[in-house]
């Protein structure tokens, strides 16, 4: 059996792009040749050294034709929907798109070839349906949790925060974060330790330049392009998680800017770190308010809540511990049974 896998911003390696990567480890589960479609051969080492993933059996290649000749096809949109030709086709929205004539006559013909449309959460989800007129499938992002760690006894004073710096397509927004601890180092939040992490590749350089500048002078460690080893290490070191993926953001009028679901957010969850992430798109389905973190709208409210967590030893073992359990929700095995289930079916 052949399968193929297109994305068109494999090189930009985030959630996207693990997502893939997700996809192709459980399609070579079910014995399929994986093609992946890219230009740069090279690509597949990059994309196993940041998301710890081995991608043994997969192919890249010039084309996968659009899928012609393959049993399955599984692709990654950009906004547009091809006409695919495998024998079963999926089309994949990372992304909550908005007014880009999804629902024309030309691509409700295309949408005839295709088996399946699949979302990465219900707030993708709401968008799609209403712009491309279909009925999407939700299915949340594999996440490893099994591969964390976590121990309560290696935690330190270090708050982190995840995310590409890329400002190209959604601003992970660190510069908010680092404004917010700037404040609370100088109202005496002096042992603690803001991380952030992520990926510069592409559209980043600058952003990070930025922040290198902000940062002066503060317990702030700025970590480019970590491959998966040193991502894991941050987790486990990590008590508390920041995003503020969205902010400033209207999510009615602008979802395609804000958090569609938030992999790290996971990640760090099954680390035993506390999220604290911002009230807004795909956040909402993984924390639930007050169990097992929070979810923050103010400035002054990410400040109250950091410190209440901060303050309470008692009250961050009880989150970490629902953390930890929560993110079983969003395992590789749960995303692997719902796939194969869709591919068995379609």
């Amino acid at each position: 059996m052949f399968a193929s896998i297109y994305s068109p911003y494999l090189d930009t390696l985030g959630g996207g792009e693990r997502y893939l990567m997700g996809v192709a480890r459980v399609l070579l589960d079910l014995g399929y040749r994986v093609d992946l479609e890219w230009k740069d051969k090279d690509i597949l080492p990059k994309l196993e050294s940041r998301f710890g993933v081995d991608l043994s059996g997969v192919n890249v290649v010039d084309s996968i034709k659009r899928g012609r000749g393959y049993d399955f096809c599984f692709w990654l949109s950009d906004g547009s929907v091809p006409f695919l030709f495998a024998s079963k086709n999926f089309i994949h929205f990372q992304v909550p798109f908005k007014g880009v004539g999804g629902g024309s006559l030309m691509n409700r013909i295309k949408f005839l070839r295709i088996n399946k449309v699949v979302v990465n959460s219900f707030f993708t989800k709401k968008f799609i349906d209403r712009e491309y007129k279909v009925n999407s499938v939700v299915l949340y992002p594999p996440v490893d949790v099994e591969v964390f760690k976590p121990s309560l006894k290696n935690k330190e004073k270090v708050i982190l925060s995840v995310g590409r710096f890329s400002q190209l397509k959604q601003a992970k927004n660190q510069h908010i974060l680092v404004k917010v601890f700037s404040r609370m180092y100088k109202q005496g939040f002096s042992d603690w330790k803001l991380i952030l992490a992520g990926g510069s590749e592409v559209g980043g350089k600058d952003y990070v330049r930025k922040l290198h500048l902000l940062s002066r002078n503060l317990p702030v460690e700025i970590v480019e392009n970590p491959d998966f080893r040193e991502i894991k290490s941050l987790y486990e070191r990590a008590s508390i998680f920041w995003s503020a993926s969205g902010f400033g953001v209207s999510e009615e009028y602008n979802p395609e800017k804000v958090e569609h679901f938030g992999i790290t957010v996971v990640e760090a969850m099954a680390s035993g770190a506390v999220p604290i992430v911002f009230n807004a798109g795909g956040h909402k389905e993984i924390v639930s308010q007050g169990k097992d973190g929070f979810l923050w709208n103010e400035k002054d409210e990410l400040i109250d809540l950091t410190q209440k967590i901060a303050a309470d030893n008692s009250l961050f073992q009880k989150l970490s511990y629902a953390s930890i359990e929560k993110s079983a929700n969003f395992s590789y095995q749960a995303f692997s049974d719902r796939i194969k289930n869709l591919i068995n079916r379609a």
